[in-house]
């Protein structure tokens, strides 16, 4: 893993344990078939590949919250 590419991706998710669940999900899409969302012209790993999407802004996160289970059933239609 680049630690540059660590770096800047550290500055946009400063918690390390989101950065990391990130950055696993994405490389598990990544191993089973997802395309790349960024170019590089050298050859990434697909840790470095998720954290240079990151720090391009091409993927993000969303927390998950308890408010939606206390509000019912998350899939009924609102």
């Amino acid at each position: 893993m680049r630690n540059d590419y660590l770096k800047a991706a550290s500055a946009i998710i400063r918690e390390p344990n989101i950065l990391i669940n990130v950055v696993s999900r994405r490389v598990k899409q990544l191993k089973a078939g997802s395309k790349p969302l960024v170019d590089s012209l050298e050859k990434l790993d697909m840790e470095d590949v998720a954290l240079k999407e990151i720090i391009e802004g091409k993927i993000s996160y969303e927390l998950y919250s308890d408010k939606s289970k206390q509000d019912g059933d998350i899939f009924a239609n609102k």
